[in-house]
């Protein structure tokens, strides 16, 4: 018997979260485990959201100079934000939460309600202490934690979880994916990497089985109220840096790829190759002039 292809769609995070399987199980079976992985994006995005009032993120950073203890599903994708932050020494940095309302990246996309927050202008990622013994979050400061470099790709690993027995399968949140196993033929997935200026167009090809793919780039989201800025701002300067259009990260896991294609993005040509020569990892980068470069070996 030969694999099919069972495909359901749902909107989460802002953006529509598309699952293949490549499947010899039955429908029932094969959507009741699609279902289980479409969960997972619902519990980060309740637990990570910086536009919901009452996600556990926003609540968790209304209490100040108290430790407050959060689930894995805020836990885990903030430790991984903080241990980039660290790498990079500040310049990939999660506390960028209120300089990202400032620009205008502040507005629910289900019910366009627009958050605005109190916090501290100085605040910076050493002002955050997490706890592993008992898992509790302790801020030094008032703060806006936006964690949208790492919660999706967090989002996009639970969810393959749920979907590894099958031959294999697809998570495509907006273009970040994991794909696992192999396709409907027995082969690896073909993915395409989106053409910066042209999104009808594919501007790299390239195969994966067992890897994630994200991308972040200046042309996805753009400031409504400040010339020259879109999502991905440094934290320091306030300002969005514009050598690369697009930073393409392939990894072993969504929120490694998903955080190293941003950190990428801040970095610049040298400090990111540094980087993701440091970390192993592979990514296609592209100049703001539509220079292709590849790293690690593709």
């Amino acid at each position: 018997m030969t694999s099919r292809i069972i495909n359901k769609k749902k909107l989460f995070m802002d953006t529509v979260v598309d699952i293949q399987v490549a499947t010899r199980r039955t429908k029932d079976e094969t959507e009741s485990a699609i279902d289980r992985a479409f969960e997972a994006f619902r519990k980060v995005e309740q637990a990570c959201s910086r536009f919901s009032p009452d996600s556990e993120l926003m609540e968790a950073c209304r209490l100040i100079k108290t430790p407050v203890q959060i689930s894995p599903f805020l836990y885990e994708p903030l430790k991984f934000a903080l241990e980039m932050a660290k790498w990079t020494h500040g310049i990939f940095d999660p506390t960028v939460g209120k300089v990202m309302e400032d620009h205008g990246f502040n507005q629910h996309y289900l019910t366009g309600e627009t958050i605005q927050t109190l916090s501290a202008d100085s605040a910076t990622y050493r002002d955050i202490l997490l706890n592993e013994t008992d898992r509790t979050l302790y801020l030094r400061k008032k703060i806006v934690i936006d964690l949208g470099a790492v919660a999706k790709g967090f989002a996009i690993d639970l969810a393959s979880y749920e979907l590894a027995g099958f031959d294999g399968f697809v998570v495509n949140a907006g273009g970040d994916l994991f794909a696992g196993g192999v396709d409907e033929n027995g082969k690896k997935w073909r993915v395409g990497i989106q053409h910066p200026t042209d999104k009808e167009q594919i501007i790299q090809m390239i195969e994966i089985s067992n890897e994630a793919v994200c991308t972040s780039g200046s042309y996805e989201r753009i400031s409504s109220v400040q010339a020259g800025v879109h999502h991905i701002i440094e934290p320091k300067s306030k300002r969005s840096p514009n050598e690369w259009i697009s930073c393409s990260i392939i990894a072993p896991f969504a929120m490694m790829a998903d955080v190293f294609s941003t950190a990428s993005f801040l970095l610049g040509p040298e400090g990111a190759k540094a980087l993701l020569e440091q970390a192993d990892l592979k990514g296609i980068l592209i100049t703001s002039d539509l220079q292709i470069c590849r790293v690690g070996g593709i």
